[in-house]
């Protein structure tokens, strides 16, 4: 998972000053030296690690930190604050062309990703701005390149314009906008063509592509696997195309993020897009604040907030709303439950999303194989409609013929069903603004203890007062319609 390693070496470098009231010269060096040695292994670039280590040395002393009552959390904070720094403290927007169409160009490296980002982004702009996009397939040197595109353009229903593999490049992109002109196309991606290096002929075709298309962005596309190199890479691009931004992909494949740390601070270009995934809908926004967040396991709560609305609607929500409140939740909804879940992505990057999980143990096995949960659906599809609507009907008989019906072990069966009741009974006591039973779930997973468990519990904490809060305004409403 991205990060992994950093977050894991930062949380160990911080962990040594908590308990202590204050904190030496001495112990502030060590610290920083950890710091940057995580830094250095996570592959973020030499002089990018020295200014920070530095920074933060500066940033800590300066405020006194060596005096101060809980240093550990002072300089977690300076971190905190200089990561987001360093990847440009705000996310930056696509930007838009006052007249339609506004014009995209993407450019990279062979293997970067390229093709299925521009579908990827092509497919964001569609479901979330209700865009008309048009993809223009510019790379004739690749093979099967214009299929591959014409492919994703099919599984997201975006028009694809192609001339063959004859047709200079050029002539392509001419042709291509003409039509998006005439379509009334209001975005315009251009796929061109990549290297497996950086060469004179790739960046003279470039050149003339971006002069006669007269791009509103020249996004980058940078494997994040590759650390260093996409920094070299990304470089190389901006010196001679001025490239607006970049993309990274293969972020959730990246335990170390030193390419996600390093491009901003050395190219000046900020980080638009990640993928991590390969599904079309696997293309985020880049915000710097949560991804240092992430990265020192304090976690991403409005990251999770914003994909568990994307796969909810209102009206779902409130009938699963109103199914927890009236404990009346059942096979059924469990079932859809995990199904929904499943289309937020792995079970593992959920759960570091919540302050105080990440490098948790109990996340070894967070993850659900797709077989298993073939399993569970056929263990729920052998009941009949009354013990999928009313689990208390099963008694160890029918459980018995559960487990016969449904070719799986009898204590696996039992399993399930003791993880249906744990899961509604903690959604039961959710919907109360109970959270007591949910702290002490956390706490025994593990997130009791250091800055990332005191965060957790606030969390929870303040879900808690607002849920009390909507409580009490539904109640209100409740009186006044009497």
């Amino acid at each position: 998972m991205a990060f992994e390693g950093l977050t894991e070496r930062l949380q160990n470098a911080v962990k040594k000053l908590r308990g202590k009231g204050k904190i030496s010269e001495s112990d502030l060096r060590d610290t920083m030296r950890e710091i940057r040695l995580a830094l250095l292994e996570a592959d973020v670039n030499f002089d990018v690690v020295k200014d920070f280590v530095k920074v933060v040395r500066e940033r800590a002393i300066g405020a006194n930190v060596l005096e101060g009552l809980n240093p550990a959390q002072q300089i977690v904070k300076i971190v905190n604050e200089e990561l987001t720094r360093m990847m440009g403290e705000e996310d930056a927007p696509l930007l838009k062309s006052p007249k339609i169409p506004t014009i995209i160009m993407m450019v990279g490296l062979q293997g970067a990703g390229k093709t299925t980002t521009v579908g990827k982004l092509a497919n964001k702009l569609k479901t979330d701005a209700n865009a008309r996009p048009l993809m223009i397939a510019a790379d004739v040197y690749r093979p099967a390149a214009i299929d591959q595109l014409q492919q994703v353009g099919n599984q997201i229903d975006v028009p694809v314009f192609q001339m063959g593999t004859d047709v200079d490049p050029v002539e392509i992109v001419k042709q291509g906008l003409a039509q998006a002109e005439t379509n009334h196309n209001d975005y315009v991606f251009i796929d061109t063509a990549g290297r497996l290096q950086i060469d004179e002929q790739l960046m003279d075709e470039l050149a003339r592509i971006k002069a006669l298309a007269n791009p509103t962005e020249i996004l980058l596309v940078v494997d994040a696997m590759t650390g260093q190199n996409a920094v070299a890479t990304a470089e190389g691009f901006d010196n001679q195309l001025d490239v607006t931004g970049v993309v990274l992909t293969k972020l959730d494949g990246d335990t170390r993020g030193g390419a996600a740390l390093s491009i901003r601070a050395v190219t000046g270009k900020p980080i638009k897009f990640v993928g991590e995934g390969e599904k079309m809908t696997d293309m985020d926004i880049f915000h710097p604040d949560r991804m240092a967040s992430r990265i020192l396991g304090m976690g991403d709560m409005l990251s999770l907030i914003e994909r568990t609305q994307k796969e909810y609607d209102e009206k779902q929500a409130a009938e699963l709303n109103e199914k927890i409140r009236e404990n009346s939740f059942d096979f059924n909804d469990f079932l859809d439950q995990m199904e929904q879940i499943q289309k937020m992505g792995p079970m593992d990057q959920l759960m570091k999303m919540i302050p105080g999980m990440a490098n948790n143990p109990a996340l070894a096995n967070a993850n659900m194989d797709p077989k298993d949960m073939e399993h569970v659906k056929a263990v729920i599809y052998s009941m009949t409609a009354k013990e999928r609507e009313d689990p208390d009907l099963l008694n160890p008989s029918r459980r018995r013929r559960i487990a016969a019906g449904s070719g799986r072990p009898i204590q696996e069966v039992n399993r399930m069903i003791k993880q249906f009741n744990q899961m509604k009974k903690m959604m039961n006591q959710v919907s109360k603004g109970n959270m007591s039973g949910i702290e002490n779930l956390m706490g025994n997973a593990g997130m009791g203890g250091g800055l990332g468990g005191k965060m957790g519990q606030m969390a929870m904490k303040r879900m808690s007062r607002q849920m009390k809060k909507n409580k009490k305004r539904r109640s209100n409403l409740k009186r006044r319609k009497k």
